[in-house]
């Protein structure tokens, strides 16, 4: 196995514990612009390696009028890693730094971003927000991030597994949609009618749509990108996780208290588990906290795999089976 590069550095002053104040205490949430056209995407790789087909991304692009900017780390493997520490920050900083790029979207998943939070520059973020799009490992960092900037980020399709692999639509739709500025407020986000979804517990609740890879919810609690749950809608999905390590993590998160004061729950995909077998793990977890509960929906390791904005006000109706915006996505 080829060797670690070194931790990544930072040179700023140790202002560390500053850059860490969740904005959202302050009641400053913080949104993107939405893609112009001919936007140009960083493709970043801040987890796993990968084989990335360069020219196939290129086209992939230009074919529906954007452009992509290939960072170092994409094209790198240090073991399990897409290159070191160090490049890996810096392709993240600089993807964000840079007023050319219009949004951020990661390569793939795999592991890796969780030993960047402690350099990430969340100042830097803040004042400089991009759509980040990724979902698996990547959820380490939409979390870090919410809490840090409440920077609304997006639960998505990322490259090479889902973009480049031409997963089934809505995959792709969902994902151009919203970056796009299409979904306003009182919007559906549409699932897919092949699909069915499973009204586990019933209810209409609101708050923000938060969550994703239920594993990464579990290995980030007590460290900076914990989980703020109180009166969010909960999203969590897995994957080549039997059920009774899903009952594990959800066992793990309630003892920690992360599901007190949650509004509502939406369960993505459990690659390898039936939402029949699910569902009375659901009941059991969620019952005696009286929230609704809406299972099946296709966002996660899945084809296709629906775009969920991370931090958006949502209105979730498990009755009817509904996942409607009460808020806009992006700046005016």
């Amino acid at each position: 196995m080829a060797g670690f590069g070194p931790r990544a550095q930072n040179d700023a002053p140790s202002t560390r514990k500053e850059l860490h104040v969740n904005c959202l205490e302050r009641n400053e949430p913080c949104l993107p612009m939405a893609l112009p056209g001919n936007a140009c995407f960083a493709i970043v790789a801040p987890a796993g390696p990968a084989r990335l087909d360069t020219q196939k991304a290129d086209r992939w692009f230009a074919d529906r009028g954007h452009r992509c900017r290939i960072y170092p780390s994409t094209l790198q493997a240090q073991g399990y890693l897409a290159g070191s520490d160090r490049q890996r920050l810096q392709d993240l900083h600089d993807a964000f730094a840079d007023p050319s790029i219009d949004a951020i979207l990661c390569m793939r998943g795999g592991y890796g971003s969780m030993r960047l939070l402690d350099q990430l520059d969340f100042e830097l973020i803040r004042r400089n927000p991009k759509p980040l799009i990724g979902y698996s490992d990547i959820t380490a960092l939409h979390t870090a991030i919410y809490r840090s900037t409440g920077l609304l980020t997006f639960h998505g399709a990322m490259l090479n597994a889902d973009l480049l692999g031409a997963k089934l639509q809505p995959t792709e739709a969902s994902l151009l949609a919203q970056l796009g500025g299409q979904l306003r407020s009182g919007a559906p986000i549409a699932h897919p009618a092949d699909f069915a979804l499973t009204s586990v517990l019933p209810g209409v609740a609101s708050g923000p749509l938060l969550g994703g890879n239920l594993s990464m919810l579990g290995a980030t609690l007590g460290t900076i990108a914990e989980l703020e749950t109180q009166g969010c809608i909960l999203f969590i999905e897995d994957v080549n996780e039997p059920l009774y390590r899903v009952d594990r993590l959800l066992t793990q998160l309630r003892l920690a208290g992360k599901l007190e004061g949650i509004k509502g729950v939406l369960a993505g995909d459990f690659a390898g588990i039936t939402t029949a077998a699910l569902t009375p793990l659901l009941q059991d977890i969620f019952g005696p906290l009286g929230v609704p509960v809406l299972a099946g929906w296709r966002s996660g390791h899945c084809d296709p795999n629906v775009c969920l904005p991370l931090g958006a006000r949502v209105r979730l109706d498990s009755v009817e089976q509904t996942l409607l915006l009460e808020q806009d996505l992006f700046r005016a």
